[in-house]
């Protein structure tokens, strides 16, 4: 892995070229590379690069896996590249190129296809890559569909890119988006506008194999993905102990490869024997594995945390636990001269791994939406941990053919019982894992190696309650900006504090007023509680109107969010779904037109799971309307308490009845919630009942009171004496 940086339009080009190449210098360290369109220049060390004149720079950090020729290339245009092309060398015989290694190659292919095909030309490579392509008033970025590889972007003021965001913060450049991997974008220098073209992704498409030929089919590609990544260098493997990379193990070995593997751990008496020590241990010694043990103290782990969050751009606690022993790791293979590393990534969203899965309407389909987001997840941070160390990351899980074959496997063969990576197990299983091992229940790396603990040990030492406010503390700024689908309901309010939670940025909520009842896609919130939610929270919301017609709304629904996006510039959007597939796949559809993000923690929660969170947190919230079988008019406004919650999953588990209201069963109206400055008050309502299972709360007038208003009243029964009284106070 390398890393590239671009500036033009802008006088001082070539100084915050070398700002950003010096910010990301440890993603190559084996030479420097800058050009003005004129003039290329190479040096060992960056000091010695001299200035360039001009208003666009290109730049390049060269780390030297597949031979060493230095970037920029030169052929019609110029050519900075961060790739590992895997059938490079066929495409290269093919073609009849003589090219020296995969970058060469991806020049030589792209000027030979031309810029009119660059999509089509990109649907040759097999591997993962990032790159910039100039060729006289014209530059192209574009990255592998499934965002392996880092690449970010700018329009504010001239034309940036680069490998990491922080790259282009050092340059001084705000605005920064992150390249959607299903997007090329070309960039006219003279006009300073910019065209996308889009690129085609994965699809389901379910099939029917038998146990036999599955496992022989994924032995097969995987097999292969395995061993086109093996590097001429000397690599490790992030090892746990778990199935996925157990079984990288196992293949490596069948190939005959000299190789390390590699557990990090948190240690610490408060911490206890971490979960993942054990088996990794066991296996190694039954199969003949070279295993390096790293432990870290607490004032290590403390030490490295203060690395990690400014590093990885996040102070989400998920990511933070997982850079951990990666990091730590990478730490000891950097010294054992290790330049690439292999990782198990992406076979828990391909084989069903997580337990929410088992919840799951359509495996596939769940499979394919997480494919589509793991650039914002996990690419991003496993990247820049393993660059930091000057490591480079291989991921045959996430190779185009193994991709393809899970993504048409039937459930059965995914998930039977309570066991899930089903196909997989029983093909570690046919090539000699012992049936313990390739059975073992799955620990997330974060949990299995004591750093999640420790990270919440940490927190509590040094004062804070939450380990989320403690890594806060660490970060040198907010995680994403992003916008909320809101329709002043529990889900989305309960989504939205949970992103907050994790230090997202909340620009602002994104709400649909329309004008069907029966909307499959909206609700019908008032908008006066909207705006009265908006003020309470100190968040701006966007309102857009559609007359709610089947699939038409959704066009206006895309014109409100391009609105919000361009209004308080989005990476992208929140959404509190829980089950419903309907609204999730036309949601990623717009999202992944626009360039934006898509985050769901809700997604697949249980239903009491969700309720129960909300009265954790004290939200307070009524249910504005009801057309369910057990509801009546006496629970329609009431507000929502531990009672009512038992009543609402007990006919759940008598009627199969939604206990989260996602299947139309209720509407809700969030009063109050932990983000909130004020608390709304309902003053004057009416309900508006069509039969006894069905109606509606009317809000004739509302209130703001302050937030400490009803701390001394503990018993319910006060609050409705207050209600009443609404309009006295």
């Amino acid at each position: 892995m390398c890393g590239i940086a671009g500036f033009f339009g802008f006088e001082d080009s070539f100084e915050k070229a070398r700002k950003a190449v010096f910010e990301i210098r440890e993603r190559g360290i084996d030479g420097f590379g800058f050009s003005n369109g004129r003039q290329i220049v190479f040096e060992k060390e960056l000091e010695k690069i001299p200035v360039l004149e001009g208003k666009n720079c290109v730049a390049h950090c060269l780390h030297s896996l597949v031979g060493f020729v230095s970037q920029p290339l030169k052929g019609k245009g110029l050519l900075i590249a961060n790739c590992e092309i895997y059938n490079w060398k066929e495409l290269n015989e093919k073609n009849g190129f003589g090219a020296k290694n995969d970058a060469e190659l991806l020049l030589k292919l792209i000027e030979k296809n031309g810029l009119g095909k660059i999509k089509e030309t990109l649907e040759e490579l097999d591997g993962t890559y990032a790159f910039a392509y100039w060729l006289g008033g014209k530059v192209i970025i574009a990255r592998d569909l499934l965002g392996i590889k880092p690449l970010n972007y700018s329009l504010e003021k001239g034309f940036a890119f680069a490998s990491e965001r922080k790259a282009l913060e050092a340059a001084g450049i705000s605005g920064i988006i992150d390249l959607n991997p299903r997007q090329i974008l070309e960039f006219n220098i003279k006009t300073k506008k910019i065209r996308i073209i889009k690129r085609n992704f994965f699809e389901t498409a379910e099939k029917k194999f038998s146990e036999k030929e599955a496992v022989e089919k994924l032995l097969s590609v995987l097999g292969e993905a395995v061993k086109k990544r093996v590097p001429e260098k000397k690599f490790g493997l992030l090892f746990s102990g778990g199935i996925d990379s157990t079984a990288i193990a196992l293949i490596l070995k069948r190939l005959g490869c000299d190789f390390k593997c590699y557990f990090a751990f948190a240690e610490g008496k408060e911490l206890g024997i971490p979960r993942d020590i054990a088996f990794a241990k066991k296996i190694s010694e039954t199969l003949g594995l070279k295993l390096e043990i790293v432990p870290a103290s607490m004032e290590k782990t403390e030490e490295c945390l203060k690395k990690i969050v400014p590093l990885i751009e996040s102070s989400n606690p998920m990511k933070a636990g997982v850079a951990l022993p990666f990091f730590v790791a990478c730490e000891k293979a950097r010294a054992d001269g290790i330049k690439a590393m292999f990782s198990g990534l992406g076979s828990d969203e391909l084989f069903a791994g997580y337990k929410r899965f088992s919840r799951s309407n359509d495996l596939n389909e769940d499979s394919r939406n997480l494919l589509l987001q793991m650039y914002e997840n996990d690419f991003y941070r496993d990247d820049i941990v393993l660059m930091h160390h000057n490591i480079e990351l291989r991921l045959p899980f996430l190779d185009k053919k193994v991709v393809e074959f899970a993504l048409q496997l039937p459930r059965e063969l995914k998930i039977k019982g309570k066991t899930n990576k089903l196909v997989l197990r029983k093909a570690a299983e046919s090539i000699g894992l012992p049936e313990e091992f390739a059975f073992r229940g799955k620990t997330s790396a974060q949990y299995g190696s004591n750093f999640d603990k420790a990270i919440e040990k940490i927190a509590r030492k040094k004062g804070f309650g939450q380990k989320t406010v403690f890594l806060n503390s660490l970060a040198k700024k907010k995680n994403l900006k992003l916008g909320v689908l809101f329709s002043g309901g529990k889900d989305s309010c309960l989504a939205l504090w949970l992103m907050k939670q994790q230090n997202y940025e909340i620009s602002c909520l994104i709400s649909m007023q329309s004008k069907n009842q029966d909307s499959f896609m909206f609700h019908k919130p008032d908008g006066k509680i909207l705006k009265m939610q908006s003020e309470a929270s100190g968040i701006p919301i966007v309102i857009g109107a559609t007359k709610g017609e089947k699939e038409k709304e959704l066009l206006d629904f895309k014109k409100t969010i391009v609105t919000a996006k361009k209004k308080f510039c989005l990476d992208g959007i929140v959404s509190g779904a829980v089950y419903s597939n309907y609204q999730r796949k036309r949601i990623q559809a717009i999202a992944e037109e626009l360039g934006l993000k898509v985050f769901s923690p809700l997604w697949h929660w249980k239903q009491g799971d969700v309720l129960k969170t909300l009265l954790n947190w004290k939200f307070e919230f009524v249910l504005s309307k009801i057309a369910a079988k057990g509801l009546d008019e006496k629970i329609l406004g009431k507000t929502i308490f531990w009672k009512e919650t038992n009543f609402l999953l007990n006919l759940e588990k008598k009627t199969g009845f939604n206990a989260a209201g996602e299947g139309g069963e209720f509407e809700s109206i969030i009063l109050d919630a932990p983000f909130f400055k004020k608390k709304i008050l309902l003053g004057e309502t009416a309900k508006k009942m069509r039969n006894e299972c069905t109606g509606e709360l009317l809000i004739k007038k509302a209130f703001f009171v302050e937030k400490n208003f009803f701390e001394a009243l503990a018993d319910a029964r006060f609050q409705k004496v207050y209600k009443k009284n609404a309009s006295k106070l």
